[in-house]
């Protein structure tokens, strides 16, 4: 979407003129302990109301051969869901990266290659996660990688107008450096998945991370987070919708505002206990000196707000398949397709 179209969009909801209907997706990462095959995934997202489907992962898929994704695109399509798809690391630094699977530029063409036959208009990928702050290497440098590793590919004939979607994943990096990243790559082939959750493994707002990462954003990822203080740490655990503190409907409807084109697609990764990060310890700085103050007082300020949270108990496979059917039908309440 064009900076001219999110203007008009804002000027007609100010005008009180319908907006497009958000759709609702899911990425099948929600899924993952399921032990289902790609048809059966799909199938449970059609059931509980998406009108797209997010393979982030190939192992979801189940192969690559040519012949199988063209039976998932087919199944895809009796069902009427869309496709995305996606796949890991491309910088060649992270702890992240799978090296056996070859260069990034051969794991990319090759998503390309596959993205092509479901339908994908892009292929997700991210550059690492929180432990690529720790690894000895900056930070700065992994993320020279990444851009590298996107415009390896920007004029490859294996491309043919697929996108890139680089994800805020695990806590790697934050908004700003991300638009940075997309900016210095090309955004007019590169975009980001937007993760509300994984903000806050990188110490943001997800208020904040929504804001910057709208106007780039190819899909999402979404879940609730609750962020509290407890002793000289802040304490961040992904939540059912509905039982963070990061306020995900008001969330949902300015997400709803700024992109109406794309779908509020989940991604539900519900933790049986939370990230904790020691903020009172100043060794804990040395892996965060990029972080503006103005962005982390945001973050800061949910923490005072919140409230620790309890895990239910039960089996976890069993409770996973419930709480991505809950969040589901929180949504379709949420984005009025109830």
């Amino acid at each position: 979407m064009t900076r001219r179209d999110l203007l008009f969009a804002a000027a007609a909801a100010a005008n009180g003129a319908p907006m497009p209907q958000q759709k609702l997706g899911l990425d099948l990462f929600s899924l993952r302990s399921q032990g289902w095959s790609a048809f059966e995934l799909l199938d449970f997202a059609k059931k509980h109301g998406a009108s797209s489907a997010h393979f982030s992962e190939p192992r979801f898929l189940g192969s690559l051969k040519p012949d199988h994704l063209q039976r998932v695109r087919e199944h895809a399509d009796k069902l009427g869901l869309a496709l995305e798809v996606g796949f890991g690391s491309i910088c060649q630094t992270s702890t992240r990266f799978a090296a056996g699977e070859g260069s990034a530029q051969e794991q990319l063409l090759g998503m390309f290659a596959a993205a092509r036959i479901l339908g994908s208009p892009f292929v997700r990928c991210y550059l690492g996660s929180a432990d690529d702050r720790k690894s000895g290497i900056p930070l700065e440098k992994h993320i020279e990688n990444t851009i590298a590793a996107c415009r390896s590919v920007r004029d490859h004939e294996g491309r043919r107008g697929i996108k890139i979607a680089v994800e805020n994943h695990a806590g790697d990096l934050q908004a700003l450096q991300l638009k940075q990243l997309i900016e210095e790559a090309g955004k007019d082939y590169v975009g980001a998945l937007l993760d509300p959750g994984n903000a806050a493994w990188a110490l943001e707002d997800p208020h904040h991370t929504l804001e910057v990462l709208a106007p780039y954003a190819l899909t999402t990822g979404i879940r609730d987070s609750r962020i509290w203080q407890e002793g000289a740490a802040i304490a961040v655990m992904w939540t059912p919708l509905g039982k963070g503190n990061v306020e995900i409907d008001r969330w949902a409807r300015r997400f709803g505002e700024l992109r109406p084109d794309l779908p509020f697609s989940l991604e539900i990764i519900n933790t049986a206990s939370p990230r904790k990060f020691a903020v009172r310890d100043p060794r804990f700085w040395e892996h965060y000196r990029d972080v503006p103050a103005w962005v982390y007082e945001g973050f800061a300020a949910r923490a005072r707000s919140g409230e620790p949270y309890a895990a239910p108990d039960g089996d976890p496979v069993e409770r996973q398949r419930r709480d991505v059917a809950a969040d589901m039908a929180y949504s379709r309440r949420l984005l009025g397709l109830a």
